[in-house]
């Protein structure tokens, strides 16, 4: 096989044996993060969990929860080596992809009001503010709103 054919990402199911991998990401880029039983219980879950893999690294990965004609895109992350060079859109096409083959009519998902590149992507592919969550997240003094974003499908 071509080396250059190995630079290009794909999507790989998670397993329990990427947690590593995942977790060290997952500690990098939130200040605070999914713990190993969030991404353990989404996966004995069964939810939709993949991993996006370049070059045999682990640039990044989504957990994606499927149900009742609706999808819930719980997490979705790019190493910090791996941002900004179109990774997390390349990555949210496949999650947007992925929920309308399964018939799902709207795509969900929070986000902190102060992730202005999370802001900028979801815009780009169309999200609309439907609602704010108060105290939704953890944060360094105290808690942070969420913005309930969607997308129909």
């Amino acid at each position: 096989m071509s080396a250059v054919l190995e630079q290009y990402p794909r999507l790989e199911p998670m397993t329990e044996a990427d947690l590593g991998e995942v977790i060290a990401i997952e500690s990098a880029v939130y200040s605070h993060p999914w713990t190993r039983g969030n991404f353990s219980d989404s996966l004995r879950a069964g939810y939709t969990c993949f991993n996006w893999r370049a070059g045999g690294a682990l640039a990044g990965y989504f957990v994606l929860l499927m149900a009742a004609g609706e999808a819930h895109l719980l997490n979705l992350s790019i190493a910090p080596g791996w941002q900004r060079r179109g990774h997390g859109a390349a990555l949210l096409r496949e999650v947007v992809a992925m929920a309308r083959q399964s018939g799902t009519r709207h795509l969900f998902l929070e986000v902190r009001p102060s992730n202005a590149a999370a802001h900028g992507l979801y815009s780009r592919f169309g999200f609309r503010q439907l609602a704010v969550r108060r105290g939704y997240y953890p944060a360094a003094r105290g808690r942070e709103d969420a913005l309930l974003l969607t997308l129909s499908l």
